[in-house]
């Protein structure tokens, strides 16, 4: 069963080595257990999405930089979400802030490959359809 998102979900990345929790701005949104519910454009990078320790992604140019200097062995740098396009697929019948709700099924993609996944939505008592 679809669960809402809230502020402080767990967010993890394929290309990540740590989680990070989602940020929720409190900009006229609904509160669902006391925090405000996220949507699928909460996805910006630095603001909603926090960074998430070290990249392993060959596509960051950091990464790959820094795979360079050591002679081709693999070098995580640290991580910088590029995630330009919004949460999908989000909930089509729950508007948070008039757009789609996000819900813990929904991911959003980073350009250099990953792919930002809810792993604990941080509502618990609140279902969504």
């Amino acid at each position: 069963m679809p669960q809402p998102v809230v502020a402080g979900a767990q967010l993890t990345c394929s290309f990540g080595a740590a989680p990070s929790a989602l940020v929720v701005l409190p900009e006229a949104r609904v509160l669902i257990e006391g925090r405000p519910a996220a949507n699928i454009m909460d996805h910006e990078p630095l603001v909603n999405i926090p960074t998430f320790g070290m990249c392993t992604s060959a596509a960051n140019p950091a990464v790959a930089a820094a795979t360079a200097a050591a002679m081709g062995v693999l070098t995580p740098a640290p991580c910088i979400p590029q995630t330009e396009a919004p949460w999908v697929p989000g909930a089509p019948t729950v508007l948070v802030g008039n757009m789609p709700a996000l819900n813990n099924g929904s991911v959003c993609l980073c350009i250099f490959g990953g792919s930002v996944t809810i792993g604990v939505a941080g509502a618990v008592r609140t279902m969504v359809p």
